[in-house]
């Protein structure tokens, strides 16, 4: 608990909350194919995996590694026919919206390390070298900082219509802005590379964003797309799609852009079959992970921020 005399400490919250998160993954192949996959949230201060469960049917050796961008990733080679992955994870994450207590410091580029500095450059997808003329003629007397970046997710939020279904692997940022319209990937995308155009490092993020203290839209459940800004010596998070401080998002991985957010990559001509994703709270006295998933028993998906009833004492 947050007291509001005390002072607001990022790096000790309390993960008060558990989500359940997990997929469920077909992929049917007529030849061995090498699929890599970005599936395990990364631990961090605001995010802790209590227990998880990775499985594959049949039963594959997987190799785990870490990436250029500190990502967690799963090598393994699919076999002729038929592959089913399963992951699941029960992850304790803070009852407080994302960003609470942020400071305002941009950072000077010639205080920005190497690897920060690598999120400051056009990439294939955030092509902010093409939007240079543009981002500075909307937000150029901006200051700079959290307003800056407010600004850009105010104007990709209110001027990119999102389109369920439009996602394309071909599209920039650049397309993005003068087509108005994409999906959740693409309205990252745009507010990457806006920020990038005013050296704001900024970076791609993956993850799964439950209904915590939010309304169920009522779509089906989903990985989603987002972003992360480096200001005051550390990352805070925005998206330019919900455009809401949200409580419970869980990241799974970053980089520049999707081509290092991809949940699968694979080499060869297997197709993905069946494709089923979750996240939701959970009071984990009463759910486990070898259960069915049961939306009944989420505890998100209204207004109202809810915690599991207290143990009756002893």
């Amino acid at each position: 608990m947050i007291h509001a005399n005390s002072p607001f400490n990022p790096d000790e919250v309390a993960l008060d909350l558990t989500i359940r998160v997990g997929l469920e993954f077909v992929y049917e192949t007529t030849v061995p194919a090498p699929l890599f996959l970005l599936i395990k949230p990364r631990l961090d201060t605001w995010q802790y995996i209590e227990k998880e469960q990775l499985s594959f049917d049949p039963r594959l050796c997987s190799l785990e590694y870490e990436d250029h961008h500190g990502n967690i990733v799963h090598r393994v080679n699919l076999p002729k026919g038929r592959t089913t992955i399963r992951h699941d994870a029960f992850v304790s994450v803070p009852s407080i919206p994302e960003n609470h207590a942020m400071v305002d410091e941009p950072v000077p580029v010639e205080q920005l390390s190497a690897n920060q500095l690598r999120y400051t450059l056009p990439s294939r997808y955030c092509d902010s070298d093409r939007l240079l003329d543009f981002a500075f003629e909307k937000f150029g007397s901006i200051p700079n900082g959290f307003q800056r970046v407010q600004a850009i997710c105010d104007w990709v939020h209110n001027n990119i219509e999102y389109r369920f279904g439009t996602g394309s692997p071909n599209r920039t940022a650049y397309e993005t802005i003068h087509q108005g319209y994409g999906v959740c990937r693409d309205f990252a995308h745009a507010a990457i590379a806006l920020c990038r155009t005013f050296n704001i490092p900024a970076r791609y993020i993956t993850g799964y964003v439950p209904d915590v203290g939010y309304p169920d839209p009522g779509s089906p459940m989903d990985f989603h797309a987002y972003f992360q800004v480096y200001i005051a010596h550390r990352w805070y998070t925005f998206d330019a799609r919900f455009n809401v401080p949200r409580i419970g998002r869980i990241k799974i991985a970053c980089g520049l852009d999707a081509v290092d957010g991809a949940f699968a990559t694979v080499y060869g001509a297997a197709r993905l079959v069946h494709f089923d994703v979750w996240a939701y709270q959970v009071d984990p006295a009463q759910v486990g992970l070898n259960d069915p998933v049961d939306l009944s028993k989420r505890l998100d998906g209204t207004p109202e921020l809810r915690f599991p009833p207290l143990s009756n004492p002893v």
